[in-house]
């Protein structure tokens, strides 16, 4: 009897887990598609002009110097792509760790909640959001991206096609990916599942670290096909998930980094 109630709960909880997660990525794909509409502006030229990634068509001057604010929305903007390109990928994990929290808090012992380690997980994400802010404002004094923060220099992309393709074969990489395509040997590896917050927040914090480390790359070819271009950011999503969850994910992720290379040589030997 014990046993099939556990067995209810447990299924009650990956469902509000699952559904939890999912309204998660719903909701920020859905801020993204906002964003994207609205900078796009319907066609309309916009040379000399940048848009604020606001969502309530807020444009200035291209050269004009960033404000505390428009570095606020460009955070944003970037914090809450990383959660709707990130969340499916993360979902196993974090089930994982929900199941585990069930059968131990149902033998009455402490367990830090899900939302901890989740949390952590999400902090990690933030640090490479405030990265990426950086790096999108230092490319736009640079003049390498135009209004939908796409390269503008062929040289530039074919760059960091080159980069993100040789990155893929990095020992980082294996080592990164690796350790997120085993969610529970990684739980096991970093001290278990944890009853506190705090090491439950730390724990979160470290996969995702890892999670960065794997695909920090992959992040920055938006800057190639552009931030706001919604079907690259599909693709570069649907591509992560792939890497994480296919058993021959390693393969594609190496067969991808010769094809990045390649793409970036003939662009750059293109602009010649």
């Amino acid at each position: 009897m014990t046993e099939a109630l556990l067995e209810v709960l447990l299924r009650r909880d990956r469902i509000v887990v699952t559904v939890a997660l999912a309204a998660l990525t719903a909701l920020a794909w859905n801020y993204v598609l906002w964003l994207a509409a609205d900078m796009g502006m319907g066609g309309m030229d916009m040379t000399g002009f940048r848009m604020i990634p606001a969502g309530i068509g807020l444009m200035v001057p291209a050269r004009s110097p960033w404000t505390a604010i428009e570095f606020a929305y460009a955070l944003a903007m970037w914090a809450v792509m990383m959660v709707g390109m990130m969340i499916p990928s993360a979902a196993p994990m974090i089930l994982i760790y929900a199941r585990v929290g069930r059968q131990v808090s149902a033998q009455g012992k402490p367990f830090a909640a899900t939302g901890w380690f989740a949390t952590g997980y999400l902090l990690a994400w933030f640090g490479f959001s405030l990265v990426a802010t950086a790096a999108q404002w230092a490319l736009e004094r640079a003049a390498l991206l135009d209004s939908m923060m796409a390269g503008t220099s062929q040289v530039f992309s074919g760059i960091v096609l080159i980069t993100a393709g040789v990155y893929q074969w990095s020992p980082l990489k294996d080592t990164c990916l690796a350790q997120c395509q085993s969610p529970l040997l990684f739980i096991h590896r970093h001290g278990g599942f944890h009853r506190d917050p705090s090491a439950a927040l730390a724990l979160g914090l470290h996969h995702g670290a890892h999670c960065v480390g794997c695909c920090w790359a992959l992040m920055a070819l938006l800057f190639v096909g552009g931030v706001m271009n919604v079907l690259w950011i599909a693709t570069i999503s649907a591509f992560v998930l792939i890497e994480k969850i296919v058993p021959v994910g390693r393969l594609i992720s190496r067969i991808a980094g010769l094809g990045f290379v390649a793409a970036g040589a003939w662009i750059v030997v293109g602009s010649s």
